[in-house]
């Protein structure tokens, strides 16, 4: 196999295992975003002149079709390829021969496989916030299912004010969608060309449109200047992924409370039993393991963003290798978010509270109590707190 950047020297066949590692697997998600922005840099190179239309044609119907056989399965990126720029050159090649070669002019991998991999963050944002909304959704289904429900309000793990259902559900709802419009607000990094920066310094020589590009991909400006484009690697993944965390932090929160209320010392709620497991030696048991992991999953998502942002930490400016090891953590907390959005709906959905088991403390009336003294007997509400305290202590 010729890679791209072979001139004929042996290759250790060690260091392409230890320098394309994982790559080749991880590119196959990315395969058809980059058959897309392949298509708009033929375009390109068409609309500047470096193409003429029958070979754009035959770039464009080779591409397209291997998108298509790459999407039913019939071939793969493989490791002797090292990634899928070259295994997708390497196919258009084999097609069309000298003209599918003539795709790589004006662009290097750098660019090409940002291109794909902002295209692939477009939509798995999207995705995952919309995935946010369903279960902000079933939460507000749930808040309905148990309207007029009391349940106490805790702090420091003691009851502290009276609550509902209703207002628990909705408090973690409100703040999941808050957690999608945060998974939004990475689309301004996203959203930014980086066709036609090639390996971080342009095309010089070459007068492409980079703007043509832009528009035919959808995003919304140019990543300017070139030099720019390397020195971003990293960052919208660090903020997908940070935000990803926070929105993993609010489901484990959650799942928190509902294996609180699930013990037998709480009772509070029912599982649906096709969402909860069993023992292998006790009999009676039923495990809430899908909240359990849904707790966990947390602290995976934090270790995804850590491992992205110490990737770049000391990096020096333009292109490095190291920056390949970025896929691994982004692909692995997109998928973690992604398996946990589409569990939550269904197992919420049998979530079922059950008020002959809660029990509020009378006491937890106490904060409303001083405020009615402050309002009825126009006390200072410092004064109302040491009565209602007093009252409590029978004093």
């Amino acid at each position: 196999m010729t890679r791209l950047w072979d001139k004929g020297a042996p290759l250790d066949a060690r260091v392409l295992r230890y320098t394309a590692g994982e790559d080749h697997v991880l590119d196959d998600r990315l395969v058809r975003y980059d058959v897309v922005a392949s298509i708009a840099h033929a375009e390109g190179l068409h609309a500047a002149g470096l193409l003429s239309a029958a070979e754009l044609a035959a770039l464009t119907g080779a591409l397209a079709a291997l998108g298509a056989a790459h999407g039913r399965g019939e071939w793969r990126v493989t490791l002797d390829q090292e990634d899928g720029q070259t295994a997708l050159e390497a196919r258009l090649g084999a097609a069309l021969g000298e003209a599918g070669l003539r795709i790589h002019l004006g662009r290097s991998r750098n660019d090409q496989v940002l291109a794909a991999l902002r295209l692939y963050m477009r939509d798995a944002v999207a995705e995952v916030a919309d995935g946010a909304r369903a279960v902000a959704g079933a939460l507000d289904a749930l808040a309905a299912r148990h309207d007029g429900v009391a349940l106490p309000g805790y702090t420091h793990m003691q009851q502290a004010m009276p609550s509902s259902v209703a207002l628990w559900a909705q408090g973690f709802a409100a703040e999941v969608r808050d957690d999608a419009e945060g998974l939004q607000f990475a689309q301004r990094r996203i959203g930014k060309n980086p066709l036609g920066s090639a390996a971080g310094y342009g095309t010089p020589g070459l007068a492409l449109d980079r703007d043509f590009t832009m528009r035919r991909l959808g995003f919304a400006a140019c990543h300017e200047p070139v030099t720019a484009v390397q020195l971003s690697r990293g960052k919208a993944e660090a903020q997908v992924l940070f935000e990803i965390t926070l929105l993993m932090i609010d489901l484990g929160r959650l799942a928190a409370d509902l294996l609180l209320f699930y013990t037998q010392e709480f009772a509070y709620v029912a599982l649906p039993e096709e969402f909860t497991t069993g023992s292998s030696i006790m009999p009676q048991k039923r495990n809430p393991d899908v909240f359990e992991l849904v707790r966990g999953h947390g602290a995976a998502a934090q270790a995804c963003l850590a491992e992205a942002l110490g990737i770049t930490a000391k990096l020096p400016s333009g292109y490095q290798r190291d920056l390949q090891l970025l896929k691994a953590p982004l692909f692995r907390g997109i998928d973690l978010a992604v398996q946990t959005l589409d569990i939550l709906p269904p197992a919420l959905a049998g979530v079922r509270f059950r008020p002959e088991n809660i029990r509020l403390d009378p006491a937890i009336h106490a904060a409303e109590r001083a405020n009615r003294l402050v309002v009825e007997e126009r006390i200072p509400f410092r004064e109302a707190y040491r009565r209602v305290a007093a009252e409590l202590a029978g004093k």
